[in-house]
């Protein structure tokens, strides 16, 4: 099945909801934004976003459910935010008041499952990134009985290949990972990288060290024999990376025992390098389930790579897991 009416919608629905960020974060996010610990801007983009990819896809499916990251209450309980979101989500779709905003957002609480076909995002995945005017990803996916057949990562800050800001990343199941600059026709295919020798390799790694184990990753790193730098950069993105060549093995190592990723941090980055060519698992090589629900309950810890090196790396996981 090739998705095309789909794909056409998760297009246009991410594109628009990136406009939106970038115009937030042009108009409201300066020198004081970081300093003063003012988050607003990106709960606009973040609430604005959703609301665009919502009402996008309610327009074209009506019937399909939503799974998304966000509830209305945040912004029903500040009336100024409220305001502002409308306004932006208004530059995209005009008709679009305060009501069809909350109703927009609220759409998005299903609650997932193995059966049916549903939509899954993530509006805005990379927060402090986008405040710092550095990298974040709108993340949207859409699962057939609990499988990913289709995502888009929009990566607004991102360079795209042909060296604009600004890039889409899309995949359909068995129809390849292609590459697209925002604002302009056209798109290209993409590839993970081709090397074996793990010597060859880097990895790709949040800035935030809070986010990744960097000195586990160094160990890592020293049983496989990598010595290149790592590439670091926020959100989803990372998946975006890998899915071109950027870099070759992304990790994100379990952070306690009882923490639960979230399908929406992985749906549209894990089709994105499986259709480059690539391979992405839990830190124990199993598949990901996207039909437990909203978390992926049954997986630990992510492992994303060009394929050629995954079992090395699963390997020098297992090897440091009492480091």
């Amino acid at each position: 099945m090739s998705y095309r009416a789909e794909l056409a919608a998760a297009l246009d629905a991410v594109s628009r909801a990136a406009r939106l960020c970038r115009n937030v974060q042009s108009e409201l996010v300066d020198a004081s934004t970081l300093e003063k610990k003012d988050r607003s801007p990106v709960t606009v983009a973040d609430f604005g976003a959703q609301a665009v990819v919502s009402s996008v896809l309610q327009e074209a499916f009506p019937n399909d459910p939503m799974v998304g990251e966000e509830s209305s209450e945040e912004l029903r309980a500040q009336p100024n935010l409220l305001d502002v979101t409308a306004k932006h989500v208004n530059s995209e779709l005009p008709d679009a008041d305060e009501a069809a905003v909350l109703s927009a957002i609220d759409r998005c609480s299903d609650q997932g499952g193995a059966n049916g076909r549903r939509w899954v995002l993530d509006p805005i995945d990379g927060t402090k990134g986008y405040l710092r005017r550095g990298q974040y990803a709108i993340a949207l996916a859409m699962l057939e009985d609990g499988v990913v057949k289709l995502g888009v990562l929009g990566c607004p800050s991102l360079e795209s290949s042909s060296g604009d800001e600004g890039c889409l990343f899309f995949a359909t199941r068995g129809g390849g990972t292609h590459e697209h600059t925002l604002g302009r026709d056209g798109s290209t295919a993409v590839a993970v990288a081709t090397t074996s020798d793990p010597a060859e390799a880097n990895f790709c790694e949040s800035v935030e060290s809070g986010h990744s184990n960097h000195a586990r990753h160094e160990r890592i790193a020293e049983v496989l024999g990598i010595t290149r730098e790592s590439y670091r950069i926020d959100s989803q993105c990372k998946y975006a990376a890998v899915s071109r060549g950027q870099a070759s093995i992304y990790l994100r190592l379990p952070t306690s025992a009882t923490y639960q990723e979230k399908i929406w941090d992985h749906a549209a980055g894990s089709i994105v390098v499986e259709e480059a060519g690539g391979k992405v698992t839990d830190i124990e090589g199993r598949d990901l389930d996207f039909s437990l629900g909203r978390t992926l309950l049954r997986n630990r810890g992510i492992i994303a790579t060009n394929g050629l090196l995954h079992d090395r790396v699963i390997d020098a996981v297992r090897t440091t897991s009492g480091s």
